[in-house]
């Protein structure tokens, strides 16, 4: 069938779990025999126009904070109409708006849409753009012919707040093979295995600032520990150029601190493999592919326990209570500490994610849900 896949920024991945979930997602619906057409923004990537055999599009966009992914999502859903898609499978709530689009110029098409994460909580919306996503949101459950949920906190919330049974299928990730590259690290003054990590887009709601004065406070209380140990902060902005500015400015003239901008490819492969724990203090998440990631690796995962993070870490890693910087330090000082049990989670972590989230089979549900769909969607959204 033809699939569309709009509401991401692009492919390949930059930077972002909605465009990495896109990319791995569409990989594998390829090899089932989809053909997947892929809606990019030219400001993001510059893939051609068959990347991995997927079909990449490039339609304009306003690039602000607040009509970026609405206008590109506006002209993804025409162009999508024109060339007659079967599916429209919309990623996010914010595009979600405009789930009504293509039964209204196409009646045959059917539209999927996957919720990614409650975005009206993140902290850099204004009031307007969060009324605007929770309309999304009710798009998101009542427009489309199908609702995909990333994780069951998600589903528990469709069904809660707008009796939409969903289906769950979360996000995946590869698991790794190839061996850790030392030399990968010296563009960043990172030794392997002397630094954790925080993976992640850098906006207020993900909490790198407190991780680094908690870091920093540690640091200054325990500098024997510490001593020989730095703090790798992997990511970029995301329309938050003022917050990274406020990251910086408290990163300043501490060595033990390193940013590194957004990476990708090769560079990220490594900083993941040879760092020696990740960290996660987010405030709001979908369900984190950072955190899937790092578990691929066989790393040992400290994340904030809100619900969507201890999906995966409440028994494959360990947690601390959001934004409580004397507990963060606490578990910091046990990982440091505790080299033996660092490993042994993260083995167990690595084992637990090549069970449940292979995107090969997250791509088998995905097809059954497109089928099912596209024959009975009506009976998919009473039964589900």
């Amino acid at each position: 069938m033809k699939v569309a896949m709009i509401g991401h920024k692009g492919i390949p991945a930059q930077a972002g779990g909605i465009e990495r979930h896109v990319e791995e997602l569409s990989k594998e619906l390829i090899t089932h025999g989809h053909a997947v057409t892929a809606y990019c923004r030219s400001w993001y990537t510059n893939a051609p126009e068959s990347y991995e055999g997927i079909s990449c599009v490039y339609t304009p966009c306003i690039k602000t904070k607040h009509l970026d992914a609405i206008t590109h999502t506006i002209t993804s859903i025409f162009d999508a109409t024109r060339r007659k898609m079967d599916i429209v499978h919309i990623h996010g709530v914010g595009p979600a708006l405009m789930a009504w689009l293509p039964k209204l110029l196409r009646p045959q098409t059917k539209v999927i849409v996957t919720f990614h994460c409650v975005d009206r909580y993140h902290q850099k919306w204004n009031a307007f753009a969060r009324l605007m996503l929770h309309i999304g949101e009710w798009m998101a459950c009542k427009a489309a012919d199908s609702t995909v949920t990333v994780s069951q906190t998600l589903q528990r919330y469709c069904r809660i707040n707008y009796n939409t049974e969903t289906m769950y299928v979360p996000n995946g990730t590869p698991i790794p093979s190839d061996p850790a590259d030392p030399e990968e690290l010296k563009p960043f003054a990172l030794q392997p295995y002397k630094y954790l990590m925080m993976c992640s887009r850098l906006v207020r709601h993900k909490n790198a600032h407190k991780l680094i004065q908690a870091w920093k406070e540690l640091c200054s209380e325990r500098p024997e520990l510490t001593k020989e140990w730095k703090l790798a902060v992997v990511g970029g902005s995301a329309f938050t150029d003022d917050y990274v500015r406020e990251v910086e400015t408290l990163a300043k003239d501490d060595q033990s601190i390193v940013l590194t901008g957004n990476q990708t490819g090769t560079a990220l492969y490594n900083l993941f493999a040879n760092s020696y724990a990740i960290v996660h203090p987010s405030e709001s998440e979908g369900l984190p592919i950072a955190i899937l990631e790092a578990m691929s690796y066989g790393k040992c995962v400290l994340s904030s326990d809100i619900p969507e993070c201890t999906e995966l870490t409440a028994e494959n890693g360990l947690t601390f209570e959001t934004n409580n910087l004397k507990e963060l330090k606490e578990k910091m000082i046990m990982m440091l500490e505790h080299p033996d049990k660092v490993q042994v989670i993260g083995q167990d972590a690595r084992t637990h994610v090549a069970r449940h989230y292979d995107w090969k089979d997250i791509a088998e549900r995905t097809t059954y849900l497109y089928e099912l769909t596209l024959m009975e969607p009506v009976l998919l959204k009473a039964t589900n």
